[in-house]
């Protein structure tokens, strides 16, 4: 059964460590997999979307475990030639896992839940069809078979970045070189760079282009022991509700981050409690959260180039406009941009998560203004990214009861 919860309006104190980043998580799992050895991962988020990628990678043949705080991964040194795949929600684990299983010649099936079998893998239907690999079905449960091979892959840019890191993931590992061709502007791309980042600490060479990327085959990764920094899409939460009006000390951020998130900190610092414009075509986890800030800002905001935000867990344009205004909040839609103008406070209410885990969080911080109870309904969904984030919230002053569990 669903969880709701009413918040009853309280402001937030004290002092919180934010979880590791849920981006990193993922690529440190695959990398340490893909490594013929023994790395240790501490600090790895848990979450509904790390124990979708956990499952796959062990079903390749990688060994997982936990000892403490550590992750233990033992590298996958023959992969089993035939696995089903149970993705969750995890639009990550799907895309980035497809070409490594095509990569390591696994005959697989790939299942969801929720939107994701509704969010497009259209590119690998295209790139990875024309280098060895065969659909079965074009729908959710993907099957798939065949050897993926080194060649040239032409991706837009403007639909995921996930696309491009999971080619990332596999193609190093073939025999021959490969590239990918960009044919639009990247967004999202700090996303790639992360995913670079996490290549050559596991000791995998990809050169970067004016256009995309070249990959050297023939490569093999080597295992590394790492530790997954703080997450900068959940510390937006917190640096939001404090610009908003709590006093929340954030401990344990990387200011220095590749994560494209961490620009949560100079648009809060730059805007100052004043209406802003923000292009959102390389942060598009911060909308929900940006919006709830605007909602606050004194003046008339723009959130602008976010039509991707409508393919993900749910459509975020249209979800978080609809139950911020439910509360009182004045924001308008349009196909890519939302426009905001800034409210004294909210009027409290019913809200939907529709099971989209970064709009019960936003909700959840903007209830902290809100003159009323807020009640949202489906909150747990929370456990997609952030399990413990209602504990936490509680932890710092905030007042939550379950009301259906």
């Amino acid at each position: 059964m669903k969880k709701d919860v009413k918040i009853t309006p309280s402001k937030l104190t004290g002092t919180i460590r934010v979880p590791a980043s849920k981006s990193i998580s993922h690529r440190a799992l695959i990398c340490a997999a893909l490594a013929k050895g023994t790395s240790v991962i501490d600090n790895l988020l848990e979450c509904d979307d790390t124990a979708a990628t956990i499952g796959i990678l062990s079903a390749m043949g990688a060994r997982i475990y936990t000892d403490g705080t550590k992750t233990i991964v033992e590298g996958i040194t023959t992969a089993n030639k035939e696995i089903k795949a149970d993705c969750f929600e995890s639009g990550s684990t799907l895309r980035f896992l497809i070409p490594v299983a095509a990569a390591l010649g696994c005959r697989s099936e790939f299942a969801g839940r929720a939107k994701l079998p509704q969010r497009p893998i259209t590119p690998y239907f295209t790139e990875l069809t024309k280098n060895g690999i065969s659909f079965d079905v074009k729908e959710m449960p993907y099957r798939f078979s065949g050897q993926l091979k080194a060649g040239n892959y032409t991706i837009a840019g403007d639909i995921s970045s996930q696309f491009i890191s999971g080619l990332l993931f596999a193609l190093p590992l073939l025999d021959g070189d490969s590239e990918i061709i960009i044919t639009s502007p990247l967004q999202s791309k700090a996303y790639v760079d992360i995913t670079i980042a996490a290549l050559r600490e596991f000791g995998i060479t990809v050169q970067e282009k004016e256009n995309g990327y070249l990959i050297p085959g023939n490569q093999g990764y080597r295992p590394h022991d790492t530790i997954i920094e703080a997450d900068m899409s959940q510390a937006a939460f917190y640096v939001v509700a404090n610009a908003i009006g709590s006093d929340i000390t954030i401990e344990g951020l990387n200011k220095n981050s590749l994560q494209g998130d961490r620009a949560i900190l100079d648009i809060v610092s730059e805007s100052n409690g004043s209406a802003f414009d923000v292009d959102a075509s390389q942060i598009p986890d911060l909308v929900p959260i940006l919006t709830v800030l605007a909602a606050f800002s004194k003046g008339t905001s723009h959130i602008t180039n976010c039509s991707r935000l409508r393919l993900k867990e749910s459509d975020r344009l249209a979800v978080i406009t609809s139950e911020l205004n439910k509360l009182g909040a004045d924001i308008t839609e349009s196909s890519d941009s939302l426009t905001i103008k800034g409210v004294e406070a909210l009027h409290g209410g019913v809200c939907e998560s529709h099971t989209d885990h970064r709009i019960p969080m936003s909700l959840a911080i903007a209830s902290t203004r809100a003159a009323e109870p807020v009640i949202i309904n489906g909150a747990d969904c929370v456990s997609k990214s952030y399990p413990h984030f209602f504990e936490d919230f509680e932890a710092l002053g905030g007042r939550v009861d379950v009301i259906n569990d």
